[in-house]
Formats: C-alpha cells, sequence, structure tokens
C-alpha cells in the first residue's frame, strides 16, 4: 500500500476554514427544524379508548422536594450545589396515601418519595433496623412498611414513620425470601420464599400480624397447580385471595382467602398474555392484575379470570417514558394510579387514570401545580 503523504499544515488549516464556512453558509441558509413537542404516552394507543396517561417520573429527591425561600437563600449565598438523591438500584415498589416507597438493594434502603409532603428519606440504615439486602415491599392499611431482607433472611417492620418496629422469620424459616403482601384485612402477612435451584423451599409463608409468628406453609416445588418454581413477587386483592408470579413455570397462580388453589394463567411465549420473564405484581381496586415482564419490557393487564386486557410499555434502549429495559416492582395506587419502577434506568414512571385529574387524587403533584 503506497505510502500517504500528509499534507502541510498551513494547507490543512486553510481547508478547514473553508468547510467550516461553508457549513456557516449552509446552517444560514437551511430552516432549522421545529422542536417537537412531548407527548405523554397513552395506553392503549388511538383508536382504542385511552385507559392511561403517563404523568411523571420519580428519579431524584428534587422531583417532590420543594425548597425553602430559606434554604434557596442559603445555596445561592455560599454557592454550594444542591445534591440530588436517587436510586442505584430499584426492585420494588408500595405507595400509600401519595407515599412511594422504593425498595434500593445497592443502598441498603427503601426510599420514600413523599408526594404530598414534598420530602424525600431513607428507611432502615440506622439501628436497630438496618437492612442488608432489600428487595419486596408491601404497605398495610394502617402505613406499617414490611421489607423482605434475603441477605438477612428476615421480614423487617417500620412503622408509619420509618421507625423500625420488629423483625420476623429466621434462617430456620426462610431460604430466599424476595417478596411480601399484607392481606386485604390486615392480619396476615404473605411472604414468597424463592428457594434456589438446589433448595426445595419454592413457597409461600403465612404470618400472623397480632403475634409476629410464622402459622402456614403454602405450596412446594412443582409444576402441578398450587406448586411453585421460583416463585417471585406477590399481591392481595380487596376479596381476601392473593396472586403469585411463578417465574420458572412462567404463570401466575390465583388463590383464595383460605390460602387454597383458585386457577392460573399464562405460559411460555413471545406473544400477548404470556411470558418470557414475569415478575413484579400488583392489583387495583377493581381486581385486575398487572405484570411486569422484564424481557418484553412491558406489563400485561388482566381481569380476575386471567383474560389479557392490555398491556402498556416496551423495551427500549431509551429511558424515555414507557419505555423499559429491567422492569421489576409496580404498585397501583388507591386512585388507580400505575407506578413502574425500572432497575436500568433507575427510575419510577407514573401513569394515571385518563379519566382522573392531574389535580386529583393522593399522588397528585404539589410542586407542579403550585407553579401553575
Amino acid at each position: 500500500m503506497p505510502y500517504q503523504v500528509a499534507r502541510p499544515l498551513t494547507e490543512r488549516i486553510v481547508s478547514i476554514a473553508a468547510a467550516t464556512a461553508l457549513l456557516l453558509l449552509a446552517g444560514c441558509a437551511a430552516t432549522p427544524e421545529p422542536a417537537v413537542p412531548f407527548a405523554p404516552p397513552i395506553y392503549p394507543p388511538a383508536p382504542a379508548e385511552p385507559r392511561f396517561i403517563f404523568e411523571r417520573t420519580l428519579l431524584y429527591n428534587d422531583d417532590i422536594e420543594e425548597l425553602s425561600g430559606k434554604e434557596r437563600f442559603r445555596l445561592l449565598a455560599t454557592g454550594e450545589a444542591r445534591i440530588s438523591k436517587g436510586m442505584v438500584k430499584p426492585f420494588d415498589i408500595a405507595v400509600h396515601k401519595g407515599k412511594v416507597y422504593v425498595s434500593d438493594s445497592v443502598q441498603r434502603a427503601v426510599l420514600l418519595f413523599d408526594i404530598p409532603g414534598k420530602r424525600f428519606s431513607q428507611i432502615g440504615t440506622t439501628k436497630p433496623g438496618p437492612l442488608s439486602k432489600p428487595l419486596g415491599i408491601d404497605i398495610g392499611a394502617n402505613g406499617h412498611l414490611y421489607v423482605a431482607d434475603i441477605s438477612a433472611l428476615r421480614i423487617m417492620e417500620y412503622d408509619a414513620n420509618g421507625a423500625f418496629v420488629r423483625r420476623m422469620g429466621s434462617k430456620e424459616v426462610f431460604s430466599r425470601p424476595t417478596d411480601v403482601a399484607v392481606s386485604s384485612d390486615g392480619t396476615h402477612l404473605y411472604v414468597v420464599d424463592t428457594g434456589g435451584v438446589e433448595s426445595e423451599s419454592h413457597n409461600v409463608v403465612v404470618f400472623d400480624l397480632a403475634t409476629g409468628e410464622a402459622i402456614k406453609t403454602v405450596g412446594q416445588r412443582g409444576i402441578k397447580e398450587g406448586e411453585f418454581n421460583l416463585p417471585l413477587q406477590i399481591a392481595t386483592n380487596i376479596n381476601g385471595g392473593w396472586h403469585i408470579v411463578d417465574g420458572g413455570n412462567f404463570r401466575v397462580q390465583s388463590f383464595n382467602n383460605d390460602d387454597s388453589f383458585k386457577s392460573t394463567f399464562g405460559s411460555v411465549g413471545r406473544y400477548p398474555g404470556q411470558f418470557s420473564r414475569p415478575k413484579g405484581i400488583a392489583t387495583d381496586p377493581d381486581g385486575n392484575i398487572y405484570v411486569v415482564d422484564s424481557a418484553f419490557g412491558n406489563v400485561q393487564i388482566f381481569n380476575e379470570a386471567g383474560e389479557l386486557l392490555m398491556f402498556m410499555g416496551q423495551r427500549s434502549q431509551s429511558g424515555v417514558p414507557g419505555s423499559y429495559m429491567l422492569p421489576s416492582g409496580i404498585d397501583v395506587d388507591e386512585d388507580g394510579r400505575i407506578y413502574i419502577v425500572d432497575q436500568f434506568f433507575r427510575k419510577v414512571d407514573v401513569f394515571r387514570p385518563y379519566a382522573l385529574g392531574a389535580d386529583e387524587g393522593y399522588a397528585a403533584d404539589p410542586i407542579k401545580h403550585n407553579n401553575d
């Protein structure tokens, strides 16, 4: 291959200047592209009747905290930068009257985004109730927070103010506790024990919340109805029953309020109504069941009979609203708002029922409306 002789420096400077001039002339002649306004995702898309509309994304404490005039002046006077606190590896989510709780396994804490209170805090970072590796979480009607700590092999309970209350369970009870759900009447706590490849503890442990003691184990490892293979997350419903993601069997199983098997839906596949990597699960006030699929990057919504109603979101390498890479946890609040956690993008997307006003419900954005 012949050698390529470099051009003299002066010649290269002239060429660069000429090219720059041409670019400037072209820029002056060209009409700038108009800015495309943000259109919040709506599900299902037109022409179907809209059910949900994107409302906001939670990333940092800045998304809900409102600085006082005194604090703003202090930062301006001192030149200090405001410190942002966000998620590192979020997993699950639970919402109660506008308070959004997100477990973070790397930060060893549950992050609280208190929307109506306009405050951000962390739970489980201090003694006597420090967390090791929190995963699944749920909130009782009394506002108490329950956390499955997979490393400590415990369930940790905190009161409505985030103060530690007690521990439940032990290594003699659990193999790998991954999720929790409070019964609709607040008397029992259901804990998913995922087990593992070499473990037979693929079941649900039921606790009496009055005593804090385990009173029953539901299921065993297997593929039959009422059996589990790597169960992951669980959600109770308003009728006293519960639904569980049976991950290794690629299905959701439903149980009655006496913990007897009721029904099942789903199978392995890549079509709507099937699952590839089912993970998070939640129910709404109407009894519908929401299932996160990490491989599909979406949420599928089923009725109580297991019939697919619609799906939300898509798998994407961008973190824009409605796009997910590793979605995991999900919850639906008292007003029907949907909260979806994505581990990869470290975010929580919030969708509002289309018929619900932006200023309605517990989680209406006070900062946004104060600025309107």
